[in-house]
């Protein structure tokens, strides 16, 4: 940025420069044979203005600042209240119960015995 500030304030003085100021001519007055020189004539008219001079550059623009810091979070809502509890069901009734079977019969204290099946004869 300081190059180019540079760079532009040197490019603007360059037509200045560059204008064509006629040079300043001296004229020597003509001998006269008549004699003395008579009074001074009427004052000239007022040349113009000259060209007005380069504004100065103004100082380098400072940096940036720095960037402020991040604002408070605001405060969270109220959690809202828990609902109410529903109603328990009714407890079912209890099952039928069935009937109750007949009482077996009292045995005559005879012993059976119950053997396992024979085994077969390996097969040729």
């Amino acid at each position: 940025m300081k190059h180019s500030l540079l760079l532009l304030s040197m490019l603007a003085t360059l037509p200045l420069v560059a204008c064509d100021r006629p040079a300043v001519v001296t004229i020597p007055a003509a001998p006269t044979a008549a004699g003395p020189a008579g009074p001074a004539g009427p004052a000239g008219n007022t040349g113009a203005p000259g060209n007005t001079g380069n504004t100065g550059t103004s100082g380098a623009t400072g940096d940036a600042g720095a960037t402020g810091a991040t604002g408070n979070t605001g405060n969270t809502g109220n959690t809202g209240n828990t609902g109410d509890t529903g109603a328990t069901g009714n407890t079912g009734d209890t099952g039928y119960t069935g009937a109750t079977g007949e009482r077996g019969r009292t045995g005559d204290r005879t012993t059976v015995v119950v053997l396992p099946p024979a085994a077969s004869a390996p097969s040729n």
